[in-house]
This record gives C-alpha cells, structure tokens and sequence, in this order.
C-alpha cells in the first residue's frame, strides 16, 4: 500500500502544471461527497453534519487530527484508512503545490515586469531606468507629504528586475518598447496623470515623448527632460502638452559663480527631502476678483509660503515672474510659490480672499 500510495503521490504532482483549478476543486469536491457517503453507510453519524464533517474531513485528511472527532464503527475507520486520507492527502498535497506556484508566479512576474497594469487610473509613469537618478525622482515623489496617493509605475526596457522592490509604492514594467500601443496599454497609459520621460538617450526620449503627447488623456501631464537643448526647443513647438527640461548645467555654474551659493538654492528648491521647496497650485475656476497682492500677503500670513510668479498654463510656457502687487489673477491661473509643505485648494479661503478684495 504504501508504494502505491507513493507512486500515485508522484503521479499527481507531475500532473500540477497540466492540471486546472478547475479540475483540482472538482476532484476534491468529488472525494468529499464519496468520503461523507461513504461515511454516511458506515452509521458514522456524529460526522455527518455539513459544518461538522467539513471541520473533520479537513483535519483528519491534512492529518492533524485533533482526535475531537473520528469514526468509531470498523468499517468507518477502513474508509477513512483506505479512501480518505490516502486520497485525500494526495490532493491536499497537488493543491498545495498549485497554491505554492501561483504564489511563486505572481512574484515573479512583478520581478521581472510581466504584470499587466491595465486596471491603474491617474498613476505615475516613469520612463526609463538610470541607477541613481531614478531612485531620486522616486524619493522626491515621495516625499511630498500632502501628495495624492497614487501608484507610481516604472517602466524599463532593459532585461532587469525590479531595482525598487523596497518601495511599495512603486510597481515594475518591462516592456519591449516605449511607443508600442499594445506595450503601452499594458500600464493603461491613456489614464496616467503624471508622466516622466527620462530614457537611455535624448532620441529615445524625443520619440517616446511624441508618440504619448497624442495617447494620453487631455489633463495629463507629461515631463521629459533632454541634454540637447535642440531636441528639447524642437518638441516643445510640437507637443504643446509635454514640458521639456534640458541640461542646466552651464548656468547653474555661471550663476554659482556669479552669486556664491546659487546652485544650493537650486538643490533646495527642487528637493522635498529637506528645506523649503518650490511647488504649484491651480486657482479654481471659479476665482476672477484678486491680485497677485491679495494672494501674496495672504499666502505668506496663513501657510508660510513665498510666490514666485503666475503661469497661465500647465507647462509655464506662458509665465509671469515676480509680477506686480495689482497683476489681476483669474481662475486656472497656476501660482508658483515657495513653502515647507504643498498647499492644496482646499486649504486657501477663497472666498474670504475674493470677499476682502471686493470690499
């Protein structure tokens, strides 16, 4: 018995790959209702009860076996000798294999990039992977602490494995190309909020950039930075979406030279990790009576922030530096500004600011 026993132990396993959930649960299902019946002619009728002989079937055929509850008649104690749990541990042993291989495959789909980000809405993309600055952008991401919470997904199309699994804010594609539709609809790309495109080169970046600037959802927000000042220049006259940085290099130098200590304050404003940073803030719609004096004290007095200018659009194209104090402001302005932590709409009275102004 126990070498058939063993062989038919050996004959299932080989058959877990092939073998279906469906059939699995089936199998099982079909062994309970043959053990209870079986058990049901031996008069074992302590074990009978639905909620009873589910507790006892799992127990005694795992063989843990508490001893709460057992057969007691001869023939009973042969069922579950013979039928029971031989069978029954041998299919205990399959879906637990099963179980332990669809566990061990989902993770490493997400350690490769093989998930399928479909069901993601107003998430982060990151295109591209460099090994010290992408952990920045991801450590800068999160440390706004007034951000919205969203999944931030990295998209690579590097043979790697997830360089980030510490962060589980953050989840990993692997895909074979940046402007492939099918490739990118594997991170539902149409219903990102935020994208950043920093790949390999600046043509990576400049095609990748070009081919989301159509895709995307209209409110979205695409930032590509570039080390050839050209490219950038050249895409922003077509992609009128999509806020190109290029290397600033030449003129932080200039400007730390000129005025000592320029590039820390470049470093400052940029970071969330620590210091005042520079944010953005969208002025609801239904704002038109203030000035940028009225919101300048204001913001200043109630959140501890400094503004720097106004733009009239998303990506700054149009923008008004240091205005003055009697620039009229309206609703979808963009207020840029200096503080410790984000200010959000919701925290501005807006209408005791137009109330005061009107008065």
């Amino acid at each position: 018995m126990p070498i058939i026993f063993k062989r038919l132990v050996v004959l299932m396993r080989a058959h877990v790959d092939k073998a279906s959930w469906q059939l699995l649960f089936m199998a099982t299902l079909i062994h309970m209702l043959v053990t209870w019946g079986l058990l049901w002619l031996s008069n074992e009728s302590a074990l009978l009860p639905l909620s009873t002989f589910f507790y006892y079937y799992v127990v005694t055929t795992s063989t843990v076996g508490y001893g709460d509850f057992s057969a007691t008649t001869d023939f009973g104690r042969l069922v579950v000798a013979i039928i029971q749990i031989p069978f029954g541990l041998a299919l205990f042993g399959v879906l637990l294999g099963k179980a332990g291989q669809f566990v061990t495959y989902w993770v490493r789909r997400g350690m490769t990039g093989e998930k399928d980000f479909a069901h993601l809405q107003n998430h982060i993309v990151i295109f591209g992977w460099h090994d010290v600055r992408t952990k920045k952008m991801v450590d800068y991401i999160l440390g706004d602490n007034k951000r919205e919470d969203r999944k931030i997904v990295l998209a690579v199309t590097e043979a790697m494995e997830h360089p980030l699994l510490s962060y589980p804010e953050v989840a990993f594609a692997r895909l074979t190309s940046f402007t492939d539709d099918e490739q990118l609809s594997r991170i539902n790309i149409e219903r990102a909020d935020k994208i950043i495109i920093d790949g390999d080169d600046d043509n990576q970046t400049f095609t990748t950039a070009l081919k989301l600037s159509r895709v995307v959802k209209p409110e979205a927000h695409i930032s590509a930075h570039f080390l050839d000042d050209s490219k950038a220049l050249l895409l922003r006259e077509h992609c009128k979406n999509v806020e190109c940085s290029a290397s600033m290099s030449a003129e932080i130098l200039v400007r730390a030279m000129q005025d000592p200590g320029s590039s820390r304050v470049q470093e400052e404003l940029l970071s969330t990790l620590h210091g005042d940073t520079q944010f953005s803030l969208a002025l609801p719609a239904e704002v038109s009576c203030l000035t940028f004096g009225d919101i300048f004290g204001y913001f200043k007095q109630h959140h501890d922030a400094t503004l720097l200018g106004v733009a009239h659009d998303i990506n700054a194209l149009n923008m008004d530096l240091n205005p003055p104090l009697d620039y009229n402001i309206t609703g979808g302005d963009i207020l840029h500004y200096i503080a410790p932590q984000r200010v959000l709409a919701s925290e501005v009275d807006w209408s005791s600011l137009c109330s005061k102004n009107s008065s």
